[in-house]
């Protein structure tokens, strides 16, 4: 038997190869990093290194520090009003805020609170109906299961673009798309729909590498399935739904094609895709801005996936029973 061994010229250009990956995917981050920190008169420098930091358009983004507001706007009536000593700062505020120019100010953080409560939605409702559908696909006999089990895949059969104006017309047909909050509720349905099948593919395949003997022994010992799933299948499939959550709320997160034709009416509750696409086309498209939206826009999942790292090596279950 002959066992190979790693030469030092494989180990270099296996080494040089990782890091060239490493670059590639990482560059187009730095680089929007380094733009959204440069002042307008340091764009055309091609350093990654800022001469001076900018964080003018983070502040604008996050709403740190509010704009002042025009005093040659404010009617005399009204600086009369003002300058009578019963009014109080809270009112003062109240008054002027409303001479405030906001027509260059980007609402991101409402963008940002929109995307972030339908993604987390979306993901939660995809991996709850995904438990218990792959739980069925893996451990319960029926007739029919392997037709269902294709069945739920061949929805990636058919790209977005073709169920759109399908799933539009059921939408105005149903007047869903009337109101702000039943436009929510559409669109949240569409990101659960196109989640769930590859999250009942994904679970379904991680339950079946679960031991059924730790099952066995719930099963004997009393519990229900409901109990089993609760008590047994979720805490040793942490790791996989975890992956699975990530994934269903990344796919929520940056959909754009669906929440263009669906939110298109109500600019309130647009998402950051589509947010980013409008400041993008405007009059106030300004690099730094962008830039800086588009690094916030990303952080969500960075953290995410940082939070959750240690859970996606592996399953729990090794070592939980000896077969």
């Amino acid at each position: 038997m002959v066992v190979s061994s790693r030469t030092p010229i494989r180990s270099i250009g296996f080494f040089l190869l990782i890091i060239s990956i490493v670059v590639f995917a990482l560059f187009p981050f730095v680089q929007m990093l380094s733009t959204s920190l440069k002042y307008p008169r340091d764009w055309g420098n091609p350093s990654l290194i800022p001469e001076r930091i900018n964080t003018s358009a983070y502040k604008e983004l996050l709403g740190i520090g509010q704009p002042e507001p025009d005093m040659a706007a404010v009617p005399e009536s009204v600086r009369n009003l003002l300058a009578e000593s019963e009014i109080t700062d809270e009112q003062r505020e109240q008054i002027l805020s409303r001479y405030v120019d906001t027509g260059d100010v980007f609402p991101f953080l409402r963008y940002f609170r929109n995307s972030l409560v339908l993604s987390s939605i979306a993901a939660f409702l995809s991996v709850s109906f995904a438990i218990f559908g792959a739980y069925s696909f893996s451990r319960l006999q029926y007739k029919g299961r392997g037709y269902v089990q294709r069945g739920v895949l061949m929805v990636y059969m058919f790209g977005g673009i073709l169920l759109l104006i399908p799933l539009y017309k059921v939408a105005v047909g149903i007047g869903l798309l009337s109101t702000p909050t039943g436009t929510f509720a559409a669109l949240l349905i569409v990101y659960m729909v196109q989640t769930l099948p590859v999250s009942l593919y994904m679970l379904g395949n991680y339950f079946r590498t679960i031991p059924f003997s730790i099952e066995e022994a719930a099963l004997i010992d009393g519990l229900s399935r409901f109990q089993t799933i609760r008590r047994i299948i979720i805490p040793l499939s942490i790791g996989a739904i975890a992956t699975v959550y990530i994934y269903s709320f990344m796919i929520a997160w940056n959909e754009y094609l669906f929440a263009s034709v669906f939110l298109k009416s109500f600019q309130d509750i647009y998402t950051l895709p589509l947010g980013l696409r409008a400041l993008f086309t405007s009059k106030n498209a300004i690099w730094d801005r962008i830039m800086s939206a588009s690094m916030l826009t990303s952080l969500p999942v960075i953290v995410m996936f940082m939070a959750v790292q240690k859970r996606l090596v592996g399953g729990l279950s090794a070592g939980g029973v000896k077969e």
